[in-house]
């Protein structure tokens, strides 16, 4: 267990990391909260404890990857048994969200469309606001991988933007 001074002090430095992490992962604010707050919730509590292989950043990011994998998870599974229809009424309104729709879609799709690890460095790089060291840890790469996958993913998105562009 980490001790509450401790804790504290690698809340205020990480937190908003952590959040940007989780964000370019779920990519809803709700959920990006949830999992960071039960990030920080089980580091402070689980048995154990940082061993300080790595960084603080790259230790965090391990726990909040996990608990976002599990969540999907349990939302795949509570997708199967509910009825197509049950959220579709769900108060949210998209418009509210999102500005300019059109563009977001745009920028939605052609980052969907990109492979990986492109798509995942680019997230973690523009969504994540992460270095290129803390990217190289979290793909176990190299900083020099890291930085070309981000050149290349962002050279790939552009294209792509260009094509949808052009199809509308």
């Amino acid at each position: 267990m980490v001790e509450k001074a401790a804790f504290e002090k690698l809340y205020r430095t990480y937190y908003m990391r952590v959040y940007s992490y989780v964000m370019a992962l779920a990519g809803k604010t709700h959920m990006a909260e949830e999992i960071t707050q039960e990030t920080f919730y089980k580091a402070f509590t689980t048995n154990a404890s940082f061993r300080g292989d790595s960084n603080a950043m790259t230790w965090l990011c391990a726990i909040a990857r996990n608990l976002f994998i599990d969540e999907m998870r349990r939302q795949s599974k509570s997708a199967e048994s509910i009825p197509p229809d049950a959220d579709a009424d769900s108060g949210v309104n998209i418009e509210r969200e999102v500005e300019d729709k059109d563009t977001s879609y745009q920028i939605h799709q052609a980052l969907h469309e990109l492979e990986e690890p492109y798509r995942k460095v680019f997230e973690l790089r523009i969504f994540g606001e992460m270095s290129f060291r803390e990217i190289s840890e979290i793909c176990g790469k190299t900083e020099s991988w890291a930085r070309v996958t981000y050149h290349r993913a962002k050279l790939k998105l552009m294209e792509r933007m260009d094509i949808h562009e052009t199809q509308l």
